[in-house]
């Protein structure tokens, strides 16, 4: 039924809009560096006031940074919906921005001494949440990406993606900021639906 439907719509004019948001925990004292390329992308999606050709760019970077740390995948989860209407697909954009934004269950140590600057804990987990939008369709992304070539597939089409298709973009990341730890525990409630890879 839902093939039907969406053959009506194709004919109809009516433009598609896949929207989906992957999950991909990455362990080891290792991924620590990738924390600072995070919130330099952050800060530039902050700069750039919703500029699409901007944020896309740094969610290619983010990807590509992920590929570069594959050897620390230790699970991932992804999730999405098709749209023939932008604005319900804003709304489940919306939803999943809010749903990313309260997962930062992190533990913050204690207010670190000017002599423990330089020795801050070091996270031992990174959960990194990428939220799309896009117009047409991706067959990579538009799959199970628990699985290892799935994933790397997915990101690599992320990468490709023609910037002009792109219509929402959303970054996350857990913890925030160098000296914030995810626990496993942590890891386990604020995060259910991670499969191992």
């Amino acid at each position: 039924m839902s093939a039907w439907r969406d053959g009506l719509n194709r004919m109809s004019g009516k433009t598609r809009i896949a929207v989906c948001r992957i999950l991909v925990h990455l362990a080891g004292a290792e991924v620590a560096p990738l924390l600072g390329m995070l919130n330099q992308t952050a800060r530039e999606a902050v700069e750039a006031e919703g500029d699409l050709p901007t944020l896309a760019e740094g969610l290619a970077q983010v990807c590509q940074s992920l590929l570069d740390y594959d050897l620390y995948w230790r699970s991932a989860a992804n999730e999405g919906d098709l749209f023939w209407d932008e604005a319900d697909a804003g709304d489940y954009v919306a939803e999943l921005f809010t749903d990313s934004a309260q997962r930062y269950g992190v533990e913050m140590p204690a207010e670190p001494s000017d002599e423990d600057l330089l020795s801050l804990p070091v996270t031992q987990n990174l959960v990194v949440i990428l939220t799309l939008a896009y117009e047409g369709e991706i067959a990579a992304l538009e799959t199970d990406l628990a699985d290892l070539g799935a994933l790397k597939a997915g990101l690599k089409a992320i990468i490709s993606l023609d910037t002009e298709r792109v219509r929402a973009v959303q970054l996350h990341f857990s913890p925030a900021e160098l000296g914030d730890l995810l626990t496993p525990e942590q890891l386990i409630m604020n995060f259910p639906e991670l499969i191992p890879l």
